[in-house]
């Protein structure tokens, strides 16, 4: 029972975890939470059902199809919603955030309608070994979640993008001082972010039902993930994915399905109280 438990909190994490890092990575640029990302995740799931479903091709392609299509709308929302309100405050910024979503959750409804959808794929069985239960395409979820989490792992780590990415979430009078071209690593962030959004989307439609309330059942445990790893930290929203996950499953060996969502609320109010930076996150030095 507890091999499955954690099993099953490792397939949820799968999806929360990309758009976790996203989240942060946005956040370390713009500086404020963009509760938006829940409505792009839907973008995503949407974007990679009507290229399988009209287009008649195979999910691999229709997920890089949905990348590119999220990436692009990500950035093109940054530059035609937030830019324009550079200097406003953090709470502006969030509460326009929050109106983007509704108003995105809405266009894909007149588009797509209400109805839940699903992606055409073939029908498989759940496969059991060591007691443990998954089907072909949930352990094809986490395969390329992880694979995902190692590639943004080696972008950030390893390229001149990546760090100068990590140099702007950092300190972007100094990374302008040091010669980079800081408008440009926003640009090229936020489409990395977008992508990562693009993917969990997919992920999530696999898993889950599509429907345009999709990415808002997701946008509390993205939220917690990250303020639990720490805001800032890709590799804390990694970890914090995880725990939230764990936390959710554990949580509904005595609680019924509905009250899952009060998790996440729980995970970031007792994380705010205690280590308000989260696991991995540095304090704020206040001068």
């Amino acid at each position: 029972m507890i091999a499955q438990l954690l099993l099953n909190a490792l397939i949820s994490a799968a999806i929360v975890a990309p758009p976790a890092i996203a989240f942060t990575l946005a956040f370390s640029i713009l500086r404020f939470p963009n509760f938006a990302i829940g409505a792009f995740i839907t973008v995503g799931s949407y974007a990679a059902l009507a290229v399988n479903l009209h287009l008649g091709v195979g999910i691999a392609v229709s997920a890089a199809a949905a990348i590119v299509v999220t990436a692009v709308t990500f950035r093109l929302a940054d530059a035609i919603v937030f830019r324009p309100l550079v200097g406003h405050s953090e709470v502006t910024l969030l509460v326009v955030s929050i109106a983007l979503s509704f108003i995105v959750e809405s266009i894909l409804r007149l588009f797509f309608g209400s109805d839940v959808r699903g992606f055409e794929l073939e029908l498989t069985r759940p496969v059991e070994w060591w007691g443990l239960r998954a089907t072909p395409d949930q352990m094809l979820v986490v395969l390329v979640s992880a694979a995902a989490m190692i590639g943004a792992h080696a972008v950030l780590r390893y390229t001149p993008i990546g760090k100068a990415m990590r140099a702007v979430a950092d300190n972007v009078v100094l990374a302008e001082a040091r010669g980079i071209d800081t408008a440009r690593v926003k640009s090229i962030t936020l489409l990395f972010c977008g992508g990562l959004v693009g993917l969990s989307g997919v992920l999530a439609g696999m898993e889950l039902v599509i429907e345009p309330m999709l990415g808002a059942k997701l946008i509390i445990p993205v939220f917690a993930a990250a303020i639990l790893g720490g805001i800032g930290s890709p590799y804390g929203a990694v970890a914090g994915a995880l725990l939230v996950a764990l936390a959710e499953e554990v949580a509904l060996l005595f609680l019924p399905s509905p009250y899952k969502v009060g998790v996440g609320f729980a995970i970031i109010a007792v994380t705010l109280l205690v280590r308000p930076h989260g696991i991995f996150g540095r304090p704020e030095i206040k001068k």
